[in-house]
């Protein structure tokens, strides 16, 4: 633990002066079991995300929340019933790392079989229709292809479907003969039917995508596939299969021209889809009829984005995961046969109380005239020119969208702006958009950070002398080259496990997260003086502003290094840069008591320069 972060922990006595109502506990990932008596749901109600399953009421009402969580080892952050109910299948994330475990148990809380124990890795993929075969991708240590397997749960025996980037198993016929697989670096994802019993490999769909998942329907004869590929947004197809030979028709059944498709559910019957909308950062739920393909819109669920949905067993209503600005992540139960509205899944928290703040969506261009949003979050009844906080997204293929963000929160209740931009290259604008930052176009990128800061100045929202830049994973990378190319914007940064040189990041990093990001960054070997010339590293001696690096010791994605060498580096030039290290966490920072220390930390740096600007040095 460094220093710096052992005087604040013994300052704050364990985080116990963080205000309460902005670290209530989260509840994700419905999953209801197959025979709809009982639910299964990720939590952080004791401090880490654990797996809890209880009883599911036919009568509407609320579980009665376990004692005890499920005895998975590490941070659980997918799970996966079974189809015969005899397992509860988990991946699992020691300190929030990227050395993912897959763990399956039995739903009485019974012993933990691990089926891929020798691993560097493993995911999480889908069952076959029986429930002895689970799909995982299993990871090598120097290896930069995974292999997507279909493990045998009875005698540990596995078959390879495919071997690759990002490789996973999406679907397994009802009658066990065929499968689909995902492969591919990113933004190349592709689809392929594997014959299990020939071996023949089919391509699914030509071209590569962002997205790509695949459910075979009731029958096995017809593919539901999410995915751009040859498209510029996200959609659902139904891929008629021609025998075992491949496919025979494909056509769309939802798509909309300017809005992303971000979540498919099928009911258990196969004659239904929840479908839910990524629009403009706000979701939208529809139930389609596969077999009329009419359209009916749900009731808005608590907060504005809905982060996973499951159909109950019996089809009558559809369990969603919600969270917003002011709504904490929550689990609802909307009616399906009826009209009502959503109702608690689990016990609701109380009120967050009218101090949060909702923020508004604005429009900005980009210095070429690329058009670009942003999420404006002011202090009520604040006027003027403000200080404020840029917040910049990781990915960069992911999206600045209305959830729950304590850290805004908090630094709005000290006077304190925040504007969280989509820079090209973030998700949710279609597939043209997301790729406006590959390779030699991040320049672009980077200059989008400065015609952000330009609009919140010269339209009045931010004091140009009380601005800030900060952001967590490539959000991080973008704050460090931020604060290097544009030292006179900015009066203070926060880089949360960001790059600081492609060169040690392609080197330290996992191999199979290295061989999937040659497609975004660049290629280290033919791309070495572009990712060099895009490094903050080597423009260190740019960066005046006050700078705090957080990181978790176990995060292999951005490994450590990327923060010690710049800290080393500023230190070096005479800088004073903050350094606050989690040793349990990983690239995600999971433990609500470090969620609280972290929040903390960066008000306290936050508010110390952009409320009171001394001399500037990092």
């Amino acid at each position: 633990m460094s220093e710096f972060t052992e005087r604040r922990l013994a300052q704050l006595g364990g985080g116990a002066d963080a205000p309460l109502c902005l670290f209530p506990p989260s509840y994700t990932h419905p999953v209801p079991s197959p025979d709809g008596t009982r639910l299964a749901w990720i939590s952080d109600r004791d401090g880490r995300p654990r797996a809890w399953i209880a009883p599911l009421p036919t009568d509407g009402s609320p579980v009665d929340e376990p004692e005890l969580p499920l005895p998975f080892d590490g941070d659980v952050v997918a799970l996966s019933w079974s189809p015969d109910g005899l397992w509860l299948a988990a991946q699992t994330a020691p300190y929030g790392g990227e050395r993912t475990r897959v763990q399956v148990i039995s739903p009485d809380g019974g012993e933990v079989h691990e089926p891929a124990p020798g691993a560097a890795a493993a995911t999480l993929g889908t069952w076959s229709l029986g429930g002895r075969q689970l799909g995982i991708t299993i990871f090598g240590a120097d290896a930069g292809d995974g292999q997507a397997c279909l493990v045998d749960l009875r005698d540990g025996t596995s078959t390879v479907l495919a071997a690759g980037p990002a490789a996973r198993v999406c679907a397994v016929s009802g009658d066990g003969r065929r499968a689909v697989v995902r492969l591919g670096r990113r933004g190349e994802r592709r689809l392929e039917l594997v014959d299990l019993r020939s071996g023949r490999r089919t391509e699914l769909l030509p071209g590569g995508a962002n997205v790509a998942d695949a459910r075979f329907g009731i029958t096995g004869r017809q593919l539901y596939v999410h995915t751009d590929a040859g498209r510029e947004r996200p959609a659902l197809l139904a891929v008629t299969l021609r025998g075992s030979s491949g496919v025979s028709t494909v056509y769309p059944i939802a798509e909309r021209p300017d809005d992303d498709l971000d979540l498919v559910a099928l009911d258990p019957s196969g004659v239904r889809a929840a479908l839910v909308w990524n629009v403009d950062g706000r979701s939208e739920v529809e139930l389609l009829d596969l077999r009329s393909a009419l359209l009916e819109p749900l009731v808005q669920t608590a907060g504005d984005v809905v982060t996973g949905a499951a159909f109950s067993r019996d089809g009558r209503a559809l369990l969603v995961a919600s969270e917003g600005s002011t709504a904490p992540p929550q689990l609802s139960r909307v009616p399906l046969d009826v009209h009502g509205d959503a109702t608690p899944l689990v016990p609701a928290e109380p009120e967050q109380g009218a101090a949060l703040v909702t923020p508004t969506l604005h429009e900005f261009p980009a210095e070429d005239g690329l058009r670009l949003s942003g999420w404006l979050f002011r202090p009520r009844g604040a006027l003027g020119p403000l200080p404020t906080l840029l917040w910049l997204h990781g990915g960069p293929e992911a999206q600045e969208r209305p959830v729950f963000q304590p850290l805004f929160q908090a630094l709005l209740a000290e006077g304190v702006a925040v504007f969280a931009p989509n820079v090209r290259g973030s998700a949710g604008y279609g597939r043209t958009f997301a790729a406006a930052d590959d390779g030699e176009r991040r320049f672009a990128a980077i200059r989008d950070v400065r015609a952000a800061t330009d609009f919140l100045v010269s339209s009045g929202l931010a004091d140009p002398a009380h601005v800030g830049v900060s952001g967590r994973s490539y959000g991080g990378y973008l704050t460090l080259v931020s604060l290097a190319w544009f030292p006179d914007l900015f009066a203070v940064g926060v880089d949360v496990c960001g790059i600081s040189d492609f060169a040690t990041f392609y080197d330290r990093t996992e191999p199979w997260i290295a061989s999937a990001a040659t497609t975004k960054y660049g290629d280290p070997e033919t791309d070495a003086a572009l990712l060099r010339e895009l490094s903050p590293l080597h423009h260190v001696d740019l960066i005046t502003a006050p700078l705090l690096v957080v990181h978790g010791a176990h995060d292999t994605n951005v490994p450590l290094v990327e923060a010690e060498q710049i800290v080393a580096a500023l230190r070096e030039r005479g800088a004073a840069p903050g350094f606050l290290l989690f040793d349990d966490e990983g690239h995600e920072v999971h433990g609500t008591e470090n969620r609280t220390v972290f929040v903390q930390e960066v008000v306290r740096w936050v508010t110390a320069h952009l409320l009171d600007v001394g001399e500037r040095t990092a």
